[in-house]
């Protein structure tokens, strides 16, 4: 019976309390998936150091350690479709993401730690050798703050090349921060910073399709509008969040469609030519920690809704006809609170018995007819789950058309049919999700 349903492929124990993932968005390494975690550890917890004389200071501060890992999905492992190929140990990490674009020939990471630092990993080695992260630049944002934030100015295909290419960021005092990285990608630049909320500025985002602007939300409630050609003046403010604001992405696809996250449980859709009201609210009974939008599909919504667990959001009748925004899939962790979030863009839409795959656009149109037909009730969505250990033996990334995981002798002939990958990542038990979303 056609219908659309959720499996978990794999569950992975972060050790520490994990609270973003990204998949590699670009040609050739999208098989690699990066998870940060966070904890905050008394000096007490940690190992003794050489210069201990076993006493305790009062005074120290807590610390916060961190982990970033690199996965590679691997369709040949069967059952632990993941495959850790590098752990690095590092300060707690609050967010990254993969630059777009290859620089210099190498995919790129930038990290925002607790240190209070924008750090530049370069992607090195080869499918037959294993992928591993390199650092290569970092540069400090301030003193005693955190880096909470950042994003990369290259979100939109088709960029034009002679642009700069931008990064900003936000932290924990409440500012914002533009850098610069050059051409070579080992160096970072500050170009200007500026007070932008009262409290902890949580999150800093372009608009991928006119890359002065930048939107950020605080913990004051506030969402503000900024033009980086003039000196550290909101061109907007927004009260209409309730609570602090806490995730922003502007869609990659579509020009003008803005979507926001508070921890008021709701997330709204903007039109940037006038943002005096939001033309979609929808309550997620969550706080929205993280915003997605999909790789391919234009009006689908990736959201990390913390205790409500994740949800996929049908956007295109609130974008087309400002109906309201449909909630296709809804999946609650019991014990978690889900902090990170995002969309493999490894597997594209694709028809049963083929091992290749149909053009973006006409997977676009299967996606959008499926994705309504759920909308209206005409497909009921049903879920299962499985729940594996991870293989830690490491492998290198190969390429393949077709994955045995997703089972194409299963679905009828002539049925199209669109596969999603997706991870997630949970706060308190410290768990990474690979997931598999079915549209039939």
């Amino acid at each position: 019976m056609a219908g659309s349903r959720v499996r978990a492929l794999q569950v992975v124990d972060t050790e520490f309390t994990a609270d973003t993932v990204e998949w590699c968005p670009l040609d050739g390494c999208q098989r690699l998936l990066a998870c940060g975690t966070y904890q905050l550890c008394r000096p007490e917890d940690l190992p003794a150091g050489p210069e201990s004389q076993g006493g305790l200071d009062l005074d120290q501060p807590q610390v916060r350690l961190g982990c970033l890992y690199l996965f590679s999905f691997n369709e040949d492992s069967s059952g632990t479709p993941l495959v850790e190929v590098q752990r690095r140990e590092t300060s707690a990490i609050l967010d990254m993401k993969w630059c777009h674009i290859r620089v210099s020939g190498h995919p790129l990471l930038g990290v925002a730690n607790a240190n209070g630092s924008i750090e530049l990993l370069r992607l090195v080695g080869s499918e037959k050798s294993s992928y591993i992260l390199q650092p290569i630049s970092s540069l400090a944002l301030g003193e005693q703050c955190l880096a909470l934030s950042l994003d990369w100015s290259t979100g939109k295909s088709g960029r034009v090349s002679d642009q700069p290419l931008k990064i900003i960021s936000s932290d924990s005092k409440g500012q914002l921060h533009l850098l610069t990285v050059n051409e070579a990608g080992s160096e970072l630049h500050r170009v200007a910073s500026w007070q932008a909320h009262h409290f902890e500025a949580w999150v800093a985002a372009f608009n991928y399709w006119q890359t002065e602007i930048v939107y950020s939300g605080g913990d004051d409630g506030l969402l503000k509008v900024w033009d980086t050609r003039t000196s550290g003046t909101s061109v907007f403010t927004s009260k209409r969040h309730s609570m602090g604001v806490c995730s922003i992405q502007s869609n990659p696809h579509k020009e003008h469609i803005l979507a926001t996250g508070s921890y008021d449980e709701h997330i709204l859709l903007w039109d940037t030519r006038n943002m005096t009201q939001p033309f979609a609210d929808r309550p997620v009974q969550g706080g929205v920690w993280r915003l997605k939008w999909h790789p391919v599909h234009h009006y689908l919504l990736l959201a990390a809704c913390m205790h409500s667990g994740f949800k996929i959001l049908n956007c295109q009748r609130a974008v087309e006809e400002k109906q309201e925004v449909t909630v296709l899939v809804s999946h609650t962790l019991p014990n978690s609170l889900v902090y990170g979030a995002d969309w493999s863009s490894l597997l594209q839409p694709t028809q049963p018995k083929l091992c290749t795959f149909p053009p973006c656009d006409m997977g676009t149109r299967m996606a959008d007819q499926a994705y309504s037909r759920v909308a209206s009730g005409l497909l009921t969505p049903s879920f299962e789950r499985r729940v594996d250990t991870v293989d830690q033996s490491g492998s290198g990334c190969q390429q393949h058309t077709a994955s045995r995981i997703f089972d194409l002798d299963l679905y009828p002939e002539g049925e199209n049919f669109d596969i999603h990958l997706l991870a997630t990542c949970s706060f308190y038990d410290h768990v990474l999700h690979l997931w598999k979303w079915e549209v039939s």
